[in-house]
């Protein structure tokens, strides 16, 4: 039986912008960080509420995931917030453009995306 998600990985362009996006404009802790010279690439581990959950990685010459039309396979990655006119605040004071507020038909809450530096679509969803 699986227990729960123990991480998600995200791949990213640009180590230092993907860096300074997660760390100091999302607020996610770093738990460690690793350069890896035989791979050239970056490995960050991340923490909500000190809680390890995000590896942000980076190689050499990524190829550009496909996100508009939605593309087949991961599609977003959902931050769960207290309360999300705060959160879209915040975000839009560190220059984060968000959609606008949604409502989720099926359970009635608000949400809205926005993008990392990639392009990856993250949603904030409102408890």
């Amino acid at each position: 039986m699986f227990n729960r998600i123990h991480h998600i990985a995200i791949i990213c362009s640009d180590y230092e912008r993907s860096k300074d996006f997660y760390v100091n404009k999302l607020g996610l802790n770093i738990v460690s960080e690793f350069y890896r010279a035989e791979r050239k690439s970056y490995k960050l581990d991340l923490a909500i509420n000190e809680l390890y959950q995000i590896e942000l990685f980076s190689f050499e010459n990524p190829p550009e995931r496909p996100s508009h039309p939605e593309a087949r396979g991961l599609r977003h990655l959902a931050f769960e917030v207290d309360a999300i006119e705060e959160e879209i605040k915040r975000l839009n004071q560190q220059g984060i453009t968000t959609e606008n507020i949604r409502v989720d038909e099926l359970t009635g809450k608000r949400f809205t995306f926005f993008s990392d530096p990639d392009g990856l679509p993250l949603e904030l969803y409102e408890k």
